[in-house]
């Protein structure tokens, strides 16, 4: 069937480090894209396939952005994020990377290397330079919602068994368990849901690694499923890592199941560095099956 939301709309392909996003054009914010057409967008056997969908959009067009738009006119661009599943979610780490790579491939900015870009997000505003191959994302202040004082959560992992983990809000919600050695991490079966005690009330992403020189990661996503990396979750893992040392600040390595990113821990802040690529531009002419 064709989706009238999006009829004649050129939608873009992109990726960070395997986080893949369709990106949709809506300029001046006159459309409204529902749940259902995100969902089967982002339906990799019925759709274009993706982790999420972005709309970019300018701040000044979104209504529940006003005050954002006032406070901070500097934030032209607003990055309109939705899971695959067609919920709205606060920030992306590599969604805004990609957000604002398109932004420059397309020419609606203009920024060489070194300089910096203002995005508004539901998660408030980020700052994110150009890098001349990659890009920096100030990810903002991360929380601890149980408090610094290590393991406050645990879950029951199918294939490798109950282990503590550590609650971080990057400012969505994460629980990171680090696993002891890359047989573990491999023996985790996302296909099924883990358990969690206490059960986090407005659900939470999943972050399995294993510290080292440079950290492993998986992410269970919510509303997505297993992704290939996670921005905020990345920056969760590094949090957690350095936790475990004894430390609350520091550089970590990571190696996603798609690619490297490197996140700073610095200041009770976040900085997340890595890459990001427009793949394919994409004609919707229709969706079967939904």
């Amino acid at each position: 069937m064709i989706i009238p939301e999006l009829e004649g709309v050129t939608l873009t392909k992109g990726h960070g480090a395997g986080n893949d996003f369709v990106l949709v054009p809506d300029l001046a914010g006159q459309r409204t894209i529902s749940e259902q057409t995100v969902a089967a967008i982002c339906d990799r056997h019925l759709g274009v396939g993706a982790d999420g969908l972005i709309r970019v959009v300018r701040t000044a067009h979104v209504p529940e952005m006003a005050d954002v738009a006032a406070a901070h006119p500097e934030a032209e661009w607003f990055m309109d994020y939705r899971n695959a599943d067609g919920s709205v979610a606060q920030m992306c780490g590599n969604g805004v990377r990609v957000f604002v790579h398109y932004l420059r491939i397309q020419g609606l900015i203009d920024l060489v290397s070194g300089e910096e870009v203002a995005v508004a997000t539901r998660g408030g505003v980020r700052t994110v330079r150009f890098n001349d191959t990659d890009y920096t994302v100030d990810m903002g202040e991360y929380g601890l919602p149980f408090g610094p004082g290590g393991a406050d959560t645990t879950v029951d992992i199918p294939g490798v068994g109950i282990r503590p983990a550590v609650s971080v809000t990057m400012p969505n919600p994460h629980t990171v368990v680090l696993l002891q050695n890359l047989a573990e991490l491999e023996a985790a079966d996302l296909h099924h849901a883990p358990q969690y005690d206490p059960v986090p009330k407005d659900g939470t992403n999943l972050e399995l690694a294993v510290p080292g020189e440079v950290t492993a990661m998986r992410v269970l996503e919510r509303g997505v499923g297993e992704t290939l990396a996670c921005g905020t979750g990345t920056c969760a893992v590094a949090l957690a890592v350095l936790l475990a040392r004894g430390d609350c600040a520091g550089r970590v390595e990571i190696d996603a199941r798609g690619g490297h990113l490197s996140v700073l821990i610095e200041g009770g802040r976040a900085f997340l560095t890595g890459p990001a690529i427009l793949v394919a531009e994409v004609n919707v002419l229709g969706i079967a099956g939904h």
